[in-house]
C-alpha cells in the first residue's frame, strides 16, 4: 500500500469552510510562490549579522521554499528584494537559535517545530534556544492553530529548512579540509571528516558558511526515519520553567507603562445594541478613567455594540461594570430557545428530511431486514471554557496600532481591526502570546477587535479583560444536535442499512443549504464504509446563537452518536462488539484517493485491534463493572479507546481506566504526544458528564464553572496510551483522541448496567461521574 504525498497542498484544512477562510482567517497578502535560485547575497543582508562570526539563515515555508543567509559582522541591508520569513542562527558561542512561527496554545508546537529543524540540522537540543516568531504573513507563511494542522503543514518545509542548514556547514568544513562534501558528515553539533575523525564544531564554521550559496531546499538530502536521533524522543516544553514559575507568557501577563485596565459589556441577548447607559455614574466610581458607547459594526466575530469601561485596575474595572446598567435595543436580538429547539427537532426527525448523501436502496434495506432498531441521539451546545478568558492588550498611539494577542488565528487580527475600526492594515502590528487555552474560541478575535477599538479612544495602552461570565455569555459555542438513527440487519447479524435524521442549524435570515459554524454532518462521519445502503436525511433550523469550532469540530459530538449506535446494532445482532465493529471497516484498503484526509481502513483495524489487546478486550468483570469500546478517525488521526467502569445502585459512575491506541503517522515528542491524549481524555469525560450550554430568549443560562462544571481530580481516570508507529507523515495531536471517549465510556456503561444512553451529558440521564 502505497504512503500518500505529504506536499503541503495535499493537506486538507479540516472542518474549516470557506467562510473561515475568508474572513476569520483574513490575513495581508500571503507570500507567492516563485521558482527557487540561488539568491545573491546581498539579498541575504536583511537578516541582522552576528558580531563577531556566527550563520543567520531564513527560510520560506511556502510550498517554494527560499533560503537566504547573511554572515558575520554585516549591517542590515536596505535592500527591499528579500524579506526573510523565519531563521534559524548559529551563535559564535556555539548556541543554535530556532524561531518558533506558530501560536503555542497548549499543544506543544513551539517545542515540536523547532524539533523538526533541529533533527535535519544534527543540533544537540541542549544547544538549542528556541525563541517565538514575530506575525507576519509576508515573511513567515501562515500562522496559526487549528484543526491539527501546524505539524503536518510545517513538515517537510522545517525539514528542508534543518538540512539547508546542515548542507552549508557541511561545504563550510570540506571548504576548511579541502576534501569533497562527501568525505564529510554532520553529527550532534560538529562536522566530522570520515578518514581521520577530526571534527570542527558549528560555531567554528558558522562565518564561513555564511559566505556560501545558499542550495536549493527541494534538492537537499534528507534524514531517513531510521537516522533520527530527537524525534520521537521525550522533549519537555521549552517554555516549561517558566511556566511553572509565573514567567509574563501569555496574553493576560501583558502589562506595559501607563497601562489602563477596560471591560467591555455587551448585550445578554445575542444580537442586541446598546440604547443609553449610566456613564455619567459609572465615570465617577473609584478608578474609572472613562466609559462609553462603542456602536460597533454588528459582525458578531468582529465588534458589536456595547459598553467600554477604562480603569486604573482589572479589580476596578469588574466592579464599574457590575454598577453599569444598560437599557438596551431588542429589535434585532435574538429569541433562540434551547427547549423550544428540542421540541421541533424531536418531531422533524420522525419524518423524512432532505437527502443530502445516500448509498444503494434504504427503504429496500429496511424491507428485508430480520430486525430494525431506532435511537434517538441528542448532545447540547457546548461552551470553550478557556482557563485563560478572553484578553487582550492594544495601544493606539502616532497613527499605528499595536496589539498583544492570545489568538489562534493572529494573522487576521490586523483585517478584522481594520474592518471594526477603520485603521489601515498596515498600521496594525500584532505580537503573538502563548495562549491558556484554546479549543477554537480564539479562532475568533472579537476580543482583539474590542481591545483595539477601546485603544482607538484612548490615550493609553489598555489591557481589556473579560470575565469568566462574560466568557460564558458571549462564546462561539459547540453546537448541539440530534440524531434519529435506524439500522436494519439481516439474520446473520449483518449491518445491511442505516438511515440518520438530523437538524441542520443556519443563519437565522440565512440560506438554508448553509449551515452554522461546525454545524455541518455527512456520511464521512460514519466512519463505516461497508454499510450497502445508507440514508443521510437532514432537516433545517434557523439559528441566531453565535456558533464556531470547538476541539475536534463535527469529530467531538457525531463520533459519539455513531459509535454508540454502532455497539446498539452490535448488542442487537447479539455480537461481539469488537468483530462488529471490524466488519463494518472491511478489507484493508484506502477509501479515497490516498489523500492526508481519506479514511484508511487497514490504520482504523490496527489502532482498534491494538486498543482492544491492551484494554483485555473480551476479560470478564465483576458485577456493575463493563467495558466499552470506540473508535475514530478526526483530523487526519485514528484512535481507538476502551474504557473500565464501575457502576454503583446509585448509578453514581467511575471510570477506572482508559486505554488509548493512536496512529499519527511518526509521534515527533512523546512529551507532547501523551500530555496531548491524556488532556483530550480528560477533557472529553468532563464534556461527558455534566456539561450544556442552554439559551432562553436569545440568551444563555449558563454563568461560570458553578453551571458549567468541570470534573474534579479524583475523577480523573488511569491513563494508558500506546502508540502505532507507521510509514505515513506525522499529524497533529490537539484533537483526534477527544472524539473516541464519550461512546467508549456510555458503552462501558451499558456493559456493566444494561441501561443504554443516548443523552448528552450523562447527568441527563441520571448518571454522575465520581
Amino acid at each position: 500500500m502505497s504512503e500518500y504525498s505529504e506536499i503541503d497542498d495535499l493537506i486538507p484544512d479540516v472542518d474549516m469552510p470557506a467562510e473561515f477562510v475568508e474572513r476569520i482567517n483574513r490575513a495581508p497578502a500571503e507570500i507567492t510562490d516563485e521558482a527557487e535560485t540561488f539568491m545573491p547575497r546581498r539579498n541575504f543582508l536583511k537578516l541582522t549579522g552576528i558580531v563577531g562570526g556566527g550563520l543567520v539563515l531564513g527560510f520560506a515555508l511556502g510550498s517554494a521554499p527560499r533560503t537566504q543567509a547573511a554572515s558575520k559582522g554585516t549591517e542590515a541591508s536596505t535592500d527591499s528584494a528579500f524579506t526573510p520569513n523565519a531563521y534559524i542562527q548559529i551563535k559564535p558561542d556555539g548556541t543554535i537559535v530556532i524561531a518558533a512561527k506558530n501560536p503555542e496554545i497548549g499543544q506543544g508546537v513551539k517545542t515540536t517545530l523547532p524539533m523538526i529543524i533541529a533533527e535535519e540540522l544534527e543540533a544537540p537540543w541542549e544547544s538549542v534556544s528556541v525563541i517565538q516568531s514575530d506575525i507576519d504573513a509576508k515573511r513567515f507563511g501562515r500562522q496559526s492553530a487549528g484543526g491539527s494542522q501546524s505539524t503536518p503543514r510545517n513538515w517537510r518545509p522545517l525539514r528542508q529548512a534543518g538540512a539547508v542548514a546542515r548542507e552549508m556547514l557541511i561545504a563550510a568544513a570540506a571548504k576548511t579540509w579541502g576534501v569533497s562534501k562527501a568525505q564529510c558528515f554532520a553529527d550532534q553539533g560538529f562536522i566530522v571528516n570520515r578518514e581521520n575523525n577530526r571534527k570542527l564544531s558549528y560555531a567554528e564554521l558558522a562565518g564561513i558558511a555564511a559566505e556560501l550559496p545558499v542550495p536549493n531546499g527541494k534538492k537537499v538530502p534528507l534524514k531517513k526515519r531510521s537516522d533520527y536521533k530527537l524525534l520521537g524522543t521525550f522533549v519537555p516544553g521549552v517554555d516549561n520553567h517558566s511556566l511553572v514559575t509565573g514567567k509574563p507568557l501569555f496574553g493576560i501577563d501583558q502589562k506595559l507603562p501607563g497601562q489602563l485596565y477596560a471591560t467591555y459589556t455587551k448585550c445578554p441577548r445575542f444580537g442586541g445594541g446598546v440604547k443609553q447607559a449610566n456613564l455619567q455614574e459609572i465615570k465617577a466610581l473609584p478608578g474609572v478613567v472613562d466609559a462609553f458607547v462603542i456602536e460597533g459594526n454588528g459582525i458578531q466575530i468582529e465588534l458589536l455594540s456595547g459598553v467600554a469601561i477604562v480603569t486604573r485596575s482589572t479589580y476596578e474595572a469588574f466592579q464599574a461594570a457590575k454598577a453599569l446598567q444598560v437599557e438596551w435595543d431588542l429589535s434585532s436580538a435574538a429569541t433562540d430557545s434551547w427547549k423550544d429547539i428540542q421540541q421541533k427537532a424531536s418531531a422533524l426527525t420522525d419524518k423524512p428530511g432532505a437527502v443530502k448523501k445516500s448509498k444503494g436502496n434504504i427503504d429496500e434495506a429496511f424491507a428485508a431486514a430480520d430486525k430494525i432498531l431506532s435511537g434517538f441521539y441528542t448532545y447540547p451546545f457546548l461552551a470553550h471554557a478557556n482557563l485563560e478568558p478572553q484578553n487582550c492588550t492594544a495601544w493606539y498611539r502616532n497613527g499605528k496600532m499595536d496589539i498583544w494577542a492570545p489568538s489562534q488565528t493572529p494573522q487576521s487580527i490586523p483585517g478584522l481591526v481594520s474592518s471594526a475600526v477603520g485603521i489601515p492594515a498596515e498600521d496594525i502590528t500584532v505580537t503573538q502570546c502563548r495562549i491558556g487555552g484554546g479549543f477554537g474560541r480564539r479562532l475568533m478575535n472579537d476580543y482583539a477587535c474590542e481591545a483595539a477599538a477601546i485603544a482607538y479612544r484612548t490615550n493609553a495602552p489598555i489591557k481589556l479583560m473579560w470575565n469568566r461570565e462574560a466568557d460564558t455569555a458571549h462564546d462561539f459555542y459547540r453546537v448541539g444536535g440530534f440524531h434519529k438513527l435506524t439500522g436494519a440487519l439481516n439474520a446473520k447479524g449483518t449491518l445491511t442499512g442505516l438511515r440518520d435524521r438530523t437538524i441542520t442549524f443556519y443563519p437565522k435570515d440565512g440560506d438554508d443549504s448553509r449551515p452554522v459554524r461546525a454545524g455541518n454532518a455527512s456520511s464521512g462521519n460514519l466512519q463505516c464504509p461497508e454499510i450497502p445502503n445508507l440514508s443521510i436525511e437532514a432537516h433545517p433550523l434557523p439559528l441566531q446563537v453565535p456558533t464556531g469550532w470547538w476541539r475536534a469540530p463535527v469529530s467531538c459530538s457525531l463520533a459519539w452518536v455513531y459509535q454508540s449506535f454502532i455497539h446498539e446494532l452490535a448488542v442487537a445482532a447479539e455480537r461481539d462488539h469488537l468483530e462488529f465493529l471490524l466488519e463494518q471497516f472491511g478489507a484493508p484498503r484506502w477509501t479515497g484517493r490516498r489523500r492526508a484526509g481519506d479514511f484508511n481502513t487497514e490504520r482504523a483495524i490496527d489502532v482498534v485491534k491494538l486498543a482492544a489487546r491492551n484494554g483485555d478486550w473480551g476479560r470478564p468483570q465483576k458485577d456493575g463493572q463493563g467495558r466499552g469500546l470506540s473508535f475514530y478517525f478526526s483530523h487526519l488521526g485514528y484512535f481507538a479507546q476502551v474504557a473500565e467502569v464501575t457502576v454503583d445502585e446509585q448509578n453514581n459512575v467511575k471510570v477506572d481506566r482508559v486505554v488509548v491506541a493512536g496512529d499519527v503517522g511518526m509521534l515527533l515528542n512523546k512529551s507532547a504526544g501523551v500530555n496531548q491524549v491524556e488532556g483530550s481524555v480528560t477533557d472529553a469525560l468532563s464534556v461527558l458528564a455534566g456539561q450544556e450550554i442552554s439559551f432562553e430568549n436569545g440568551a444563555v443560562q449558563q454563568s461560570n464553572f458553578d453551571t458549567y462544571p468541570l470534573l474534579r481530580m479524583p475523577a480523573q481516570p488511569k491513563i494508558e496510551v500506546h502508540w502505532l508507529s507507521t510509514k505515513y507523515p506525522p499529524t497533529g495531536l490537539g484533537e483526534p483522541a477527544f472524539p473516541p471517549l464519550a461512546a467508549a465510556v456510555t458503552n462501558a456503561i451499558y456493559d456493566a448496567t444494561g441501561k443504554r444512553i443516548r443523552t448528552m451529558p450523562i447527568s441527563k440521564e441520571g448518571f454522575k461521574v465520581i
